[in-house]
């Protein structure tokens, strides 16, 4: 393959890096980007590959937030007192709150079940209606549209808030219905074009989080999503690859999972000083922009 291919390669995995966590749309600018650098690949491998990248995007939360999210210990350190307010007395559950206490951080164990419970509606709704978003709703119109309308509702949400202090300000705090709501959320990303992340950071700012606990758990919750997504496109594609549409796979991924880890971090960093406004107003200046070429100038 061409020296200019693997170039290609790279600027995707960049793209991928980069907007897959910051709330504007990977798949707008995917769109945008693929109307000006075609890899010499089939569609259907192409169709894949933007979503597998996705893979070393998500190893970069795994990575930056491991010590948030490894739920066991070994038991050396466990703690002097048993998590459990009521402590079984016999049988399986004495044995199984024992297991617990000797080797799981229990508020890591909780986390994980929230961050599952979140997932439940993306994933069913997900697997059931795939194929018919891919042909009803990716299109240049959706996500124009929807970069405008939810970069809109960052810019009222954030003016909301302005003055407001935020309800749950740790992840220790983000209760079971909290999590629910923000899957709830994260089902309007089916729709290209909404992001992902942006989608869930308006529903957790909507039902009281910080800036940051909303960005955090959005990653998290990336985690099973984006795996699961990338399964069933792989599952769909077929695990046989040549050895350059391999390698061209794995360039994609690891230039992603550096870009990632520079672009969460960067997101965290400028949360904690800044508002999401002005994502808000690149949102609504891409989408135009989006209008613009694929009506007036294509």
């Amino acid at each position: 393959m061409a020296f200019v291919e693997w170039l290609k390669v790279v600027l995707l995995g960049i793209v991928e890096g980069i907007t897959e966590w910051l709330p504007i749309s990977s798949t707008g600018h995917i769109i945008l980007v693929n109307e000006f650098v075609h890899l010499e690949q089939s569609d259907a491998f192409m169709e894949m590959f933007d979503v597998v990248i996705q893979l070393g995007a998500i190893l970069a939360v795994v990575v930056i937030f491991w010590n948030k999210l490894w739920p066991f210990h070994l038991k050396k350190n466990a703690p002097k007192e048993s998590w459990f307010i009521h402590p079984a007395e016999n049988g399986f559950m004495k044995h199984f709150q024992k297991f617990c206490d000797n080797y799981c951080h229990m508020d890591k164990i909780v986390l994980w079940l929230k961050i599952a419970v979140s997932c439940v509606p993306a994933a069913v709704l997900g697997l059931t209606l795939d194929d018919w978003i891919d042909e009803h709703f990716y299109n240049a119109t959706v996500v124009a549209i929807a970069l405008i309308v939810y970069g809109i509702v960052f810019i009222i949400i954030e003016n909301r808030n302005e003055h407001k202090k935020p309800r749950v300000a740790s992840l220790e705090t983000l209760s079971f219905k909290d999590a629910i709501l923000i899957g709830i959320f994260q089902v309007l990303a089916l729709i290209p074009g909404t992001s992902r992340s942006g989608s869930t950071i308006i529903g957790g700012m909507l039902i009281g989080t910080s800036r940051e606990i909303a960005a955090e758990f959005t990653f998290f919750l990336a985690i099973p999503i984006m795996f699961g997504a990338s399964l069933v496109k792989l599952l769909k594609f077929g695990l046989s690859f040549t050895g350059t549409e391999l390698t061209v796979l794995i360039v994609g991924m690891i230039v992603a999972f550096g870009v990632s880890v520079l672009a969460i971090k960067f997101l965290m960093g400028y949360i904690k000083k800044h508002d999401f406004k002005v994502f808000g107003w690149y949102r609504i200046a891409l989408g135009i922009l989006v209008l613009l070429y694929f009506f007036l100038i294509k």
